[in-house]
């Protein structure tokens, strides 16, 4: 698959313990992608945040959270990423949803096949 130059960047904010139909929503989220044949997607973990509600989700030992940050990125063309946007309009309940432009360098993949 080639990637034009200009593509979109995809950035979704969810908690980790978010689900959908009993699975992680990142997860779903990353599923759809693939099945919508998005050229890739990454889920971050992360170890500190807060969102709309002020409530702050941390990895340090004295204030453990259950529901960390998680971040989806995704990166496409503005009509792939177009087609992804009801699943995540109809799943996000709560979180962050941007979305801006991406300078495409490079995108290959080694075609050895494992």
């Amino acid at each position: 698959m080639k990637l034009p130059e200009e593509g979109v960047l995809l950035r979704i904010f969810v908690g980790e313990s978010d689900k959908i139909k009993g699975i992680p929503l990142y997860e779903a989220i990353i599923l759809e992608a693939r099945r919508l044949n998005i050229a890739g997607g990454t889920v971050f973990k992360g170890v500190m945040g807060f969102g709309a509600n002020s409530r702050m989700h941390t990895s340090k030992i004295l204030r453990l959270s259950d529901d960390m940050p998680m971040v989806i990125e995704i990166v496409d063309t503005a009509d792939k990423i177009d087609k992804l946007m009801p699943f995540l309009d109809e799943n996000v309940k709560e979180g962050l949803i941007t979305k801006e432009v991406a300078h495409v360098i490079k995108y290959r993949h080694n075609k050895k096949e494992a």
